[in-house]
């Protein structure tokens, strides 16, 4: 009987880790839920295309997360906004200037690199090569300092500090 329930467990054991597997497949594989039926564009061209640029759009409540991923109303009206700027004939350049023009830098999930923007960019490889120059120099200092510890000991000292070093 034993025999035979081990035999089961075991059985059903690798049946609940492939159904796990396919769970976790297919939730990270479905699309985005977030758009609605209503704000769907009817030219398909132009449906793409609002997808491509809310991509690159962050929602300003969820932070990073894309709007078109995004269920918060703020996310609903940049949508819509996109929608309607692609609808009035704008490119997607001016569309996303408009929404960058409008709620700020901040809204694009990919940050410009001009203007101001490049020190932000270069501060993370500048402070990481300033200190790893700084852990060089602390390095080779403190070598130098143990070589000069040992030479600034007169013959008295090192045979007194031998003598208590013994005890």
């Amino acid at each position: 009987m034993r025999g035979l329930r081990a035999r089961v467990r075991g059985a059903i054991q690798p049946r609940a880790w492939i159904l796990g597997l396919c769970l976790a497949v297919a939730a990270v594989t479905t699309p985005a839920v977030a758009v609605q039926p209503d704000e769907i564009m009817q030219d398909p061209a132009l449906e793409a295309r609002a997808r491509e640029i809310s991509k690159g759009l962050r929602c300003l409540v969820c932070r990073n997360e894309n709007i078109d991923d995004s269920n918060a109303d703020l996310a609903r009206d940049l949508r819509l906004l996109v929608r309607e700027r692609l609808s009035a004939g704008d490119s997607d350049a001016e569309v996303v200037d408009y929404v960058t023009e409008r709620y700020g830098e901040y809204v694009l999930l990919k940050p410009l690199t001009g203007g101001a923007n490049w020190l932000l960019w270069a501060a993370g490889p500048l402070l990481l090569l300033g200190g790893a120059g700084l852990a060089i120099v602390y390095i080779r200092r403190r070598g130098r300092a143990s070589v000069a510890a040992e030479d600034a000991l007169s013959p008295e000292e090192q045979a007194r500090l031998d003598e208590i070093l013994k005890d």
